[in-house]
């Protein structure tokens, strides 16, 4: 009887995935939030409620790095290598990186890959019936067709989004094909950061 009960609630565990826009997150974190210093694990999980967590997928690339790189241009880019080290440390995260490309020397860099493999996964996990929930960190209305199939395959799909920043703008097309919208709040972002660490100051002995 009782093995039976757990094989039952096994059974019925319900199963998410997460989808991190690393870019959108970042300036989410950025322009709406002052740049907080998060627990990675702990956001993914306490966006997935009660369900298991399969796995999260952050989605981002590398800063340009020019043929004299200057020095914000090094400081930029070994914040991120440091930033995905910390990433690869966190239980269940996978990064996925595109790159990004200057189509004109004035131009602003924009990337590549991204909405593909992102959309791609999403796709293939719902198809393939891994998960029951997706959870997307996101206002790109590039996403629109992958979330449409998701739920096809009974997938319910949801997005963690922010319009607290102009460079934050999530695209009303993505919200509306989206089955749950979930504001990203202060509350939220407060729940996961991360305690600064203070140094012990040694004390001085006394004469």
């Amino acid at each position: 009887m009782h093995s039976s009960i757990i094989y039952l609630w096994v059974q019925e565990m319900v199963k998410a995935a997460v989808f991190i826009d690393g870019g959108y997150f970042r300036r989410v974190l950025r322009d709406v939030f002052d740049e907080p210093i998060i627990d990675y694990s702990g956001f993914c999980d306490r966006i997935c409620g009660g369900a298991e967590r399969i796995r999260t997928y952050y989605y981002d690339c590398m800063p340009l790095l020019s043929d004299s790189p200057t020095e914000e241009e090094r400081r930029r880019y070994n914040a991120m290598q440091k930033f995905l080290h910390y990433l690869q440390m966190c239980r269940r995260i996978s990064i996925r990186l595109g790159r990004l490309r200057k189509t004109g020397v004035d131009s602003k860099p924009r990337q590549e890959g991204i909405d593909l493999m992102m959309s791609v996964e999403l796709v293939r996990m719902s198809w393939d019936h891994q998960i029951d929930q997706a959870i997307l960190v996101t206002g790109d209305n590039d996403f629109v067709h992958a979330v449409k199939a998701a739920k096809d395959a009974g997938v319910v799909t949801k997005v963690y989004y922010s319009r607290g920043a102009p460079t934050v703008y999530a695209h009303d097309e993505l919200l509306k094909e989206c089955d749950e919208k979930i504001e990203i709040t202060e509350e939220l972002i407060e729940s996961v950061r991360k305690q600064p660490i203070l140094e012990e100051i040694p004390k001085r002995k006394e004469e």
